[in-house]
């Protein structure tokens, strides 16, 4: 699927709901990559299909966060349901998803994601402090990695992974001499309004712009409105 015609058709909810993802190919092009990258270094053209993968509900944006895999830097990440953090800050369903950025390429030797595939319909996993990460049930993951299939989630910057919040998910460290960045847009909907405050939103109305809106900006400074997090103090993500 490309982003040049971006639509969730029958058959990718279909894919979405067997599989617990679905990759989009080129989703943003390299003007727009670049864009992103620029603002993190020195798009709301998808709310619509998000609100079809959440059955038709209005959606928010939860949060959004750079994750920064460096060269030689190692970053494992173990196996966990994005649920797995979510449950725990007042989300009552798993009517959430994230979408996975690529602005750099994301490969096995850079340490791109793996995940199960259709491991969204085993429903919540418990999860567990392990070596300071959120993680899932060990035992548990080892029996589903005998049934079912596992997929390395290698993608070309621009390329996006759309993926359920109880799809099991990790990565293995960055040893190469290459980064690998990605931005990920997290969304809830507003019928899953958090019973608790913390230190993610609550509902707040989405405001779509236009599908040009990256490509029309200039303003890669700007950050007023928005609260930023230190990840080593943050509870959960």
């Amino acid at each position: 699927m490309s982003g040049i015609n971006f639509e969730i058709t029958e058959e990718k909810l279909n894919e979405y709901a067997d599989n617990g993802y679905i990759i989009v190919r080129k989703l943003f092009d390299e003007e727009e990559v670049r864009k992103l990258k620029k603002c993190f270094e020195d798009t709301e053209e998808v709310v619509q299909n998000k609100i079809k993968l959440l059955g038709g509900k209005e959606v928010y944006h939860y949060h959004g966060k750079l994750s920064q895999k460096n060269a030689k830097s190692g970053g494992t990440f173990l196996w966990h349901q994005d649920y797995g953090y979510w449950y725990k800050n007042g989300c009552l369903f798993p009517e959430m998803l994230t979408f996975f950025i690529a602005l750099d390429k994301c490969d096995k030797g850079n340490g791109c994601l793996k995940v199960l595939k259709g491991s969204h319909k085993c429903g919540r996993i418990e999860h567990s402090i392990v070596a300071g990460q959120t993680a899932a049930d060990i035992d548990r993951v080892r029996e589903l990695k005998k049934k079912l299939e596992l997929i390395y989630v290698e993608l070309e910057p621009g390329d996006v992974l759309i993926n359920s919040c109880n799809l099991l998910h990790c990565s293995g460290p960055n040893d190469s001499d290459r980064r690998r960045w990605a931005y990920l847009m997290c969304y809830n909907t507003r019928h899953n309004n958090p019973v608790k405050v913390h230190h993610h939103p609550c509902y707040t109305p989405l405001n779509k712009v236009s599908n040009t809106a990256i490509k029309e900006c200039e303003n890669y400074t700007d950050f007023g409105g928005k609260k930023f997090m230190n990840p080593k103090e943050m509870p959960s993500y």
